[in-house]
């Protein structure tokens, strides 16, 4: 059976407005509050959801209608000094765990986990780091800390044990520049045209998208290709297959 995987990532405080409106969205597509939410715990130190309790309230609401729940890192920046390639022209400086060491990497898995299972009222489903950047000490730490499932641009694994859960890219859009908006169009035009390739379909939006009047168009149209011949998963299901 061919699944799809639906995300929206950069849930917080932040983007009320522009995650209602992809949650709206995707159910409308999915048939449903089928979908994953990526859940920052103080967006960018601005936006601290342990002091947002409608916001807290709302996540718990989604997750008893079925929405899994993320850490999807503490405050999503990444505050290194040195940046490589991919967090100077690919992630607009987001790559949070990109270079972090093992300890805080823990430290915050550890403090960001705590918020939003107090604000959901339930585990979280695993860990997804910013901009699916990881360092090797981070990937050391999420090991350790007990998180069912972890993503990256690549896979979906087990962390404590490595074993790799779905594999093949995750469709995504970006919304930064006209440069990445045209390429982000035309590999979501690729993918509705071999839906196939793709057994187990990763599909995530964020808040940005909805700026875009283009890539809502492309957002619906490859949902709507997916619907076609995948079936809306949960991505629990995959340790449990």
């Amino acid at each position: 059976m061919k699944r799809l995987f639906a995300s929206i990532h950069d849930v917080s405080p932040a983007f009320e407005a522009e995650v209602d409106a992809l949650y709206d969205r995707l159910s409308n597509l999915l048939g449903g509050p089928r979908m994953a939410m990526l859940v920052v715990p103080d967006f960018e130190d601005r936006a601290p959801l342990s002091k947002n309790p409608a916001y807290a309230a709302k996540l718990r609401a989604w997750a008893d209608a079925g929405v899994e729940m993320f850490l999807h890192g503490w405050c999503h920046r990444d505050d290194a000094m040195k940046k490589g390639f991919m967090q100077k022209h690919m992630t607009a400086g987001a790559g949070e765990f990109a270079q972090l060491t093992k300890d805080e990497a823990a430290r915050r898995l550890s403090e960001g986990r705590k918020v939003v299972e107090d604000a959901i009222g339930r585990p979280v489903v695993g860990f997804i780091a910013p901009a699916w950047l990881y360092s090797d000490a981070s990937k050391e730490a999420l090991a350790e800390a007990n998180y069912p499932l972890a993503e990256d641009h690549m896979r979906v694994w087990e962390p404590a044990t490595g074993r790799v859960l779905a594999t093949r890219p995750v469709i995504t859009w970006a919304s930064r520049t006209p440069g990445r908006i045209l390429s982000s169009l035309a590999v979501a035009s690729a993918a509705r045209a071999a839906p196939w390739a793709l057994p187990k379909a990763r599909i995530a939006v964020h808040p940005g998208d909805t700026t875009v009047p283009a890539l809502l168009d492309s957002i619906d149209a490859t949902y709507r290709r997916f619907m076609q011949t995948h079936t809306p998963a949960r991505y629990s299901e995959l340790a449990a297959a």
